[in-house]
């Protein structure tokens, strides 16, 4: 006998708007399955992020990383595989990736691409409408009814050829969902964007050839990898869908994750579908979880390049690592927009955006991301050219041998500047003030900004003031002198925006990031409450 509803739903509360339409998003039947993931997995996702904490503490006392002795015997182990690419998986040469606002959602389904990884995290501001109405657009495109009109212009799904596969983002591990609490708590953002997704549209998406597809972020551990393991042969028996219907690629962006590679594979291995280099949060990892160590100083963000030594050595174990098990190795993303009205830096910008797809697809990825639709096509020109088969996961770069040295090697040409700085702290203004306001992809100097490339502006700052590195032009990184920059670039931002800007509201929130001594573990979690909408509990069973 099925459990009362009304029973699971007692102390289970929504603290945010509903309408008509995102309540057939949040239904009650909805709400029943987000609170049964909670109450069987929050404990344990609690318990991993403690063991963040612990494991940072080991690395602030110089401790180093290397690769785990008790899982050796999966990573030497050959015979072990992930599972074959799903349907509208087996050809993923070019991806776009952006949020999940309306318009987005139809102009990168329309984009001439494989794949669109709809984005619930780090280019989306995590607002209570952001969310809810995200979830309310994919729900709607994958049914083809999300055609609609915006003053006179209209938005419509082509119909001349097959649309890309889509593939949802959840937040991170932790990140957490205010406005639908669980016995109290607030429900894991994960969790939340998962749950919804899962349950309103596996069946659809399996009716219309496909499958529920997702990203998964920020893990740091094959144990993070296993919670969400558990998480789908749960949620997958609760409908009553086959086990291993689910697929998730993997995002490899932190520096703990690269030497778990293998056992992440494993762990997901009948869902698993690969996984990405998250180029820009793997760089923010790197300087984050080593912060306290000298020897892990990096230079101006424009240095640290895909071909400087611990770059390279992600790129190719993450490579090998894939083919080895017989799954996709995603590249990163490109972030450049057109430049209109100045051919040059366009064409400068574009040639930029040619050599990395190209080192991309001669290294083995078999895939790519880009931001905007423009550059689908020089990606996809570029793919096609190198990589005339749907993948090349036959590539399996045995010639590759990589160390935990290799992984850690900073050696790193190039100096901090003043210049450097003040280019940190204006992505790093501009982004957070943008997100506060409620927008999460951000364009900036013609690069599409989204909370992985802020968080590396205000890390390295952090990790000059912390270092009291020198700059090229002789002046020592202190405190004072990272406010007094600080100031001068809020107070200029200030200034040319319109009236009503957050940038005061966003400097001050900076502040306590780049003096070298406070530092929190994400900026998102920080700024969060500057954007919750919290309302008065309206009880689940009331739906």
């Amino acid at each position: 006998m099925a459990p009362n509803p009304d029973f699971i739903l007692k102390d289970v509360n929504i603290l945010g708007a509903l309408n008509d339409k995102t309540r057939h998003i949040l239904s009650k039947d909805a709400a029943v399955f987000l609170a049964l993931l909670h109450r069987t997995f929050n404990e344990r996702r609690k318990a991993l992020l403690q063991r963040r904490v612990i494991r940072q503490q080991e690395l602030d006392k110089g401790n180093l990383l290397d690769f785990l002795p008790e899982t050796k015997h999966i990573r030497d182990d050959d015979t072990w595989k992930g599972a074959p690419p799903a349907p509208g998986l087996v050809d993923r040469r070019v991806e776009i990736t952006g949020p999940t606002d309306r318009k987005m959602v139809v102009n990168a389904l329309n984009a001439d691409v494989w794949t669109y990884m709809a984005d619930f995290e780090d280019s989306s501001a995590p607002t209570w409408d952001n969310m809810i109405n995200g979830q309310l657009n994919l729900y709607d495109a994958i049914r083809r009814q999300i055609d609609f009109k915006q003053g006179d212009k209209e938005y419509k799904l082509r119909t001349d050829r097959t649309l890309p596969t889509l593939i949802a983002r959840a937040r991170g591990w932790h990140l957490e969902e205010k406005h639908f609490t669980v016995d109290g708590e607030p429900i894991s953002g994960s969790l939340f964007d998962f749950g919804l997704y899962f349950f309103n549209n596996a069946h659809e998406l399996v009716k219309r050839g496909y499958g529920p597809y997702f990203y998964l972020p920020k893990m740091e551990s094959h144990l993070e990898a296993r919670l969400w393991n558990d998480v789908f042969n749960v949620a997958q028996d609760y409908i009553g869908m086959r086990r291993g219907t689910i697929r998730a690629t993997v995002l490899i962006e932190t520096i703990t994750a690269a030497f778990e590679m293998d056992e992440i594979i494993y762990e997901l291995r009948d869902h698993s579908s690969g996984l990405n280099c998250g180029r820009w949060d793997y760089i923010f990892s790197t300087i984050k979880r080593f912060r306290q160590n000298p020897n892990f100083v990096l230079p101006d963000r424009s240095s640290v390049t895909m071909t400087v030594p611990f770059m390279d050595a992600y790129v190719k174990l993450l490579i090998k690592t894939c083919h080895r098990r017989g799954v996709h190795a995603m590249g990163g993303m490109a972030a450049q927009i057109p430049i209109k009205n100045d051919a040059a830096a366009n064409d400068a910008a574009m040639a930029n955006v040619r050599a990395d797809k190209l080192r991309e697809v001669r290294a083995g990825h078999d895939g790519t991301w880009v931001a905007h639709p423009a550059l689908a096509k020089i990606a996809s020109d570029i793919f096609n050219e190198f990589m005339p088969t749907p993948n090349q996961m036959h590539v399996r770069r045995e010639d590759v041998h990589i160390t935990a040295n290799d992984l850690l090697n900073m050696n790193v040409p190039g100096k901090v500047t003043e210049d450097g700085i003040r280019k940190n702290l204006d992505i790093g203004l501009q982004y957070m003030e943008a997100w506060i306001r409620g927008v999460g992809c951000v364009p900036i100097n013609f690069l599409m900004e989204d909370a992985a490339t802020a968080e590396v502006s205000r890390s390295q700052l952090w990790q000059w003031a912390r270092h009291q590195v020198q700059t090229a032009e002789g002046k020592r990184v202190t405190k004072d002198y990272a406010l007094k920059l600080l100031r001068e670039q809020a107070q200029k931002l200030a200034q040319k925006a319109p009236k009503g800007n957050k940038f005061h509201l966003a400097a001050k929130y900076f502040e306590g990031q780049v003096t070298g001594e406070d530092y929190a573990e994400f900026l998102t979690s920080l700024l969060y409450n500057e954007i919750t909408n919290v309302g008065a509990p309206k009880s689940a069973s009331k739906l």
